[in-house]
């Protein structure tokens, strides 16, 4: 028969196995899946990342540039108008 203090380090560690795995599980999905590049349609400062001009997020210099884009759900860049599908987020 097992001790109270054993029951309960096997309950914890089963747990934390659980855990453990289920957080495994969600770092292997891509962070951006659902999501697409869309491009045009971004506020000076809203950028989501880089471009030939920058290499960071939030350094869009102007309204609308047609190269500076926003990751937004798969199918809402093209309901937008001025609006360009760059590329399926990767």
């Amino acid at each position: 028969m097992q001790t109270k203090p054993t029951k309960n380090l096997a309950l914890i560690s089963a747990i934390a196995l659980g855990v453990g795995l289920a957080a495994q599980a969600q770092a292997a999905k891509p962070k951006w899946e659902g999501y697409e590049k869309c491009a045009g349609i971004v506020k000076k400062g809203m950028n989501s990342c880089g471009t030939s001009k920058h290499n960071c997020a939030g350094q869009a210099s102007k309204d609308n540039d047609k190269e500076e884009w926003i990751y937004l759900p798969k199918g809402t860049c093209d309901k937008i108008t001025g609006s360009t599908l760059k590329k399926k987020a990767s």
